[in-house]
């Protein structure tokens, strides 16, 4: 467990996402949640010292960050969006009944996901008062539709979710690239200069990540334009991944998982463009 500002705890070391937690004044704000329920309890055993869980904020409605909020008995918090899909959803999850690329396709049969459904949600913006800490919460869709953001700004430190993704491709299957660049144009500008970033795959990250980030989304879309002109197969477009993966260094193990993940996301994504409006 890493302290990147007074009172704010990042995790790295479980499958999934790296979790946060904002104390203060004998209060903790859970950021994200661990996959597994064992590594849930290990994370609050983490914080004991530091306060009393409060509240749960889930940054989106990713398996991921999400499945292990079953175990934690707190008023769970997320966009309206997230809640609504979350609610949707059977309580008995498989992971290879709609593989993603993620670390929850690993996960064989799991019971219980009614609990991690969202109890609290907001449409734009939320203000949490957490010990003596003003928390912000507001919503930043792109990655997912119901994607947020938790922002600290005595502290200047933002949770930015998966808005920006650099040790491995992003999650694409839901993704809006067009607010998602406006999000990432937000963090270029002078609010949040001088801000921590924590990225939910990465943890802390340089502020020239975000831009790499636009960079490569500026790619897939501009790829994704040229196969709708042409009329591509949504078969064909999943074969972009191959080479949008040569952009990423990544060991052999990790290589597979990472395939798939940008074979489903952009074909996904381009089927989605593709459908007619209105």
């Amino acid at each position: 467990m890493r302290e990147v500002a007074a009172g704010i705890f990042v995790e790295g070391r479980y499958p999934g996402v790296h979790v946060g937690a904002i104390a203060s004044g004998g209060q903790v704000l859970l950021v994200d949640s661990p996959l597994r329920i064992e590594d849930g309890r290990e994370w609050a055993g983490q914080l004991a010292a530091h306060g009393r869980p409060r509240y749960l904020a889930l940054l989106d409605h990713h398996p991921d960050r999400v499945l292990g909020a079953r175990g934690f008995d707190l008023p769970i918090l997320a966009h309206d969006v997230s809640r609504e899909v979350m609610a949707g959803w059977q309580d008995t999850f498989k992971g290879a009944a709609r593989p993603l690329g993620c670390e929850a396709d690993r996960l064989k049969r799991i019971t219980g996901v009614s609990r991690a459904v969202p109890d609290l949600t907001f449409q734009d913006r939320m203000m949490l008062q957490v010990g003596n800490r003003e928390v912000h919460l507001r919503h930043r869709p792109g990655p997912m539709p119901g994607a947020i953001w938790v922002i600290v700004p005595e502290l200047r430190t933002a949770f930015i979710g998966d808005t920006v993704m650099i040790q491995e491709p992003p999650f694409l299957s839901e993704a809006d690239l067009e607010a998602w660049l406006r999000n990432l144009g937000e963090l270029r500008r002078a609010e949040f200069r001088n801000y921590r970033l924590i990225s939910s795959r990465d943890g802390l990250i340089r502020h020239e990540s975000v831009g790499e980030m636009a960079s490569f989304l500026k790619r897939v879309a501009k790829r994704l334009t040229a196969a709708a002109k042409s009329r591509a197969s949504t078969e064909t477009v999943g074969g972009y991944s191959k080479q949008f993966l040569r952009a990423y260094d990544l060991p052999s193990s990790r290589r597979e998982q990472s395939l798939q993940r940008l074979q489903i996301g952009l074909s996904r994504l381009y089927h989605r463009q593709s459908l007619p409006t209105g």
